[in-house]
């Protein structure tokens, strides 16, 4: 990441089995951060969650579910990732975008 202080944070949040175009959803959000040059994204997946359905997935033995919770999250600064949203809005039929403001911290290693 190049970047400290004041950053923008952008979480998406998805199914595992949406997809774009044939592909996973949050792969092409990922490779779309990565060419408009944003410093950084991750894909998390959870081990449990619900969204506008109310339908409960999870990774239990006993009810396994194949389309867990995933969330994107993306850190740069906030004009660079006002500018990505666009593409989001092109990406996402269904899901939830949040915004938040974060302080950044960049640690690097040292050299001896």
């Amino acid at each position: 990441m190049r970047l400290s202080g004041r950053a923008l944070r952008v979480t998406v949040y998805l199914g595992e089995d949406d997809t774009w175009q044939h592909a996973p959803l949050y792969h092409e959000i990922v490779r779309r951060a990565r060419d408009a040059g944003l410093a950084g994204a991750s894909v998390l997946r959870g081990i449990e969650g619900y969204g506008a359905s109310s339908l409960i997935h999870t990774t239990r033995l006993l009810s396994l579910s194949e389309d867990l919770p995933v969330v994107v999250v993306i850190v740069d600064e906030p004009d660079r990732v006002r500018e990505f949203l666009p593409q989001l809005d092109e990406l996402i039929g269904e899901g939830l975008v949040t915004l938040d403001e974060v302080d950044v911290i960049r640690y690097v290693g040292r050299r001896e």
